[in-house]
């Protein structure tokens, strides 16, 4: 495979793309940020486990990797709710459900279409973070981040008895 390789410090999974805006508004900055500032989600895992060529896009065709379905829904769900909160700030926001998550590891010319399964590679999304890209450029920095919630932690589905105390320990009613 040959073409432009995206550097680690790029790598990234788009949730709501928001196109080219060479140089953002400061009003459409300031509206992101607000309603970013609003979204309420618990941390998720997320695993790539296939490598696939999307469609020519700007005549470059990004290689990227793809989450499994359970990765989709969980950014699915983060997406939305990102999604409805920018909708709540008056921004318009479009599709929303046709989302496929992925991280583009180049922009090269077509060989041939392919997707491939791969070794899973996983990571706990803790964040999510608004970047400016500068298109043509291959450099993006970040503006804002958001943490998400810790998940609360399952309760074991058993006790082990042997962790409580002796009867003989517990101390007396006087």
């Amino acid at each position: 495979m040959s073409g432009s390789l995206v550097g680690t410090d790029n790598f990234h999974l788009t949730l709501c793309p928001m196109g080219k805006v060479e140089r953002m508004l400061p009003s459409l900055e300031g509206a992101l940020l607000a309603a970013a500032g609003t979204v309420r989600a618990s941390a998720f895992d997320i695993t790539l486990d296939s490598a696939m060529r999307f469609s020519v896009v700007d005549g470059r065709f990004p290689f990227v990797l793809c989450t499994d379905s359970a990765s989709t829904e969980s950014a699915l769900k983060l997406r939305q709710a990102v999604a409805e909160a920018q909708r709540r700030g008056g921004l318009a926001v479009t599709g929303v459900s046709s989302y496929l998550p992925h991280v583009t590891l180049l922009h090269g010319h077509a060989v041939d279409a392919i997707q491939e399964s791969i070794a899973p590679i996983r990571w706990t999304v803790r964040e999510f973070v608004l970047i400016r890209r500068f298109f043509g450029q291959s450099r993006q920095e970040v503006v804002e981040r958001w943490p998400l919630e810790s998940p609360i932690a399952k309760a074991p589905e058993f006790f082990d008895l042997s962790d409580l105390p002796d009867l003989a320990e517990l101390p007396e009613d006087e």
